[in-house]
């Protein structure tokens, strides 16, 4: 990587975007690309085909699929479509796509493996899965996020299979207590109901609801009492979220309380609305604030980009102080992907944000308040 070029005396025009340059003829038989809605329609509906057969054939030609689950399932083959196509128009971006061309690149690296093998896990464990940086904000943040991150965790894996009939409990009593678990029709374990491990096993989604209900709960308290949240917040964006998640957990709980304490009074009510709640939440993932669950992974990668890039470039010194800005890779990259943008000023990426704010206020008094005198 080649070193920074030295500032020149006047700072130079912003070259033409390349969208502005004529376009050269188009060669014949050449086909223009499809619009992206087209491409996002198309991606949804593959992986919506894809989960389709994985539940046909997972649940060994629907013989182990529960009917009674059925409108979960229908949930989650429209939350693949609206996954897929919404992440197909976010990747078409400009800015994700280098983001996300740049952390696969980064991910599939054998030079990066080699360099530095333990990154991409440690990466994983504190970016996604500890989420340090929240940690950072506000301690009492990150521990609630922390609580329904995990308690979201858990009720994924134990729904999601047993809606698409992956994995199944039978006994051969048909009463228990002695139960299999069977995956694909295959005996991966036996376990008594009554002991500590069973009644766990059977209890995963309430354990989950007691670790998302005190998180939401908090965020909920927040949004409602913190001045900085409550000026730029939406109730549909960031409040709906909120109260789905505390009505799926609090349905779950007492759909539990009813069967062990009521003997099983008002339980159709509350199973009516707790298959309510969880369709709305499934449909409602790709667009809300909830998506930003499938964002997550590509900032992994490009916090690798950043990271590898740092093991094998020199930071890039601000063009006016000499401050270390970022690594040259990270700037070149930013700045292609304002030129991508027709942003005209790719140059301030060669600021560090002090400067910045010196040259604005220099601007200002310069062109704008000399103006009143």
């Amino acid at each position: 990587m080649t070193e920074p070029p030295e500032a020149p005396a006047e700072p130079a025009k912003p070259s033409v975007p390349p969208a502005a340059a004529p376009a050269a003829p188009a060669e014949s038989g050449s086909r223009s690309p499809l619009p992206v809605a087209q491409r996002a329609t198309l991606a949804g509906v593959a992986v919506s085909l894809l989960l389709i057969l994985a539940i046909v054939f997972g649940s060994r030609m629907l013989k182990d699929f529960d009917s009674a689950l059925l409108p979960y399932a229908v949930a989650t083959v429209f939350l693949a479509f609206g996954v897929a196509y919404r992440y197909t128009v976010w990747v078409s971006s400009p800015g994700a796509r280098r983001l996300f061309k740049e952390g696969w690149r980064s991910f599939f690296s054998v030079a990066n493996f080699r360099r530095a093998p333990t990154a991409l896990p440690k990466m994983i464990a504190t970016y996604l899965g500890f989420q340090k940086f929240l940690g950072a904000r506000s301690h009492a943040r990150w521990a609630a996020h922390q609580l329904i991150f995990w308690g979201c965790v858990l009720a994924a894996l134990i729904t999601f299979p047993l809606t698409w009939g992956w994995f199944t409990f039978t006994s051969g009593t048909g009463s228990g207590p002695g139960y299999e678990m069977r995956i694909w029709g295959l005996k991966v374990l036996g376990f008594d109901a009554l002991n500590f491990f069973g009644w766990i096993m059977f209890h995963g989604l309430d354990l989950a609801a007691v670790l998302v209900i005190p998180g939401a709960s908090y965020f909920l308290w927040r949004r409602m009492k913190d001045r900085g949240a409550i000026t730029g917040q939406r109730f549909a964006y960031d409040l709906v979220p909120l109260i789905a998640l505390i009505v799926i957990s609090v349905t779950g709980l007492l759909l539990t309380f009813s069967s062990l304490f009521l003997h099983g009074g008002g339980y159709e009510f509350l199973a009516i609305l707790h298959m309510v709640s969880v369709v709305f939440t499934l449909i409602y993932i790709p667009f809300g604030k909830f998506f930003h669950i499938v964002q997550r992974p590509a900032a992994v990668g490009m916090q690798l980009f950043k990271y590898t890039s740092r093991q094998e470039d020199e930071d890039f010194a601000c063009r006016r102080c000499g401050q270390p800005v970022d690594t040259t890779a990270y700037v070149e990259n930013l700045q292609g992907t304002m030129r991508d943008l027709r942003l005209d000023f790719a140059e301030w990426a060669e600021y560090c944000p002090r400067c910045k704010r010196v040259l604005r206020g220099g601007a200002y008094l310069t062109h704008v308040k000399k103006g009143f005198k």
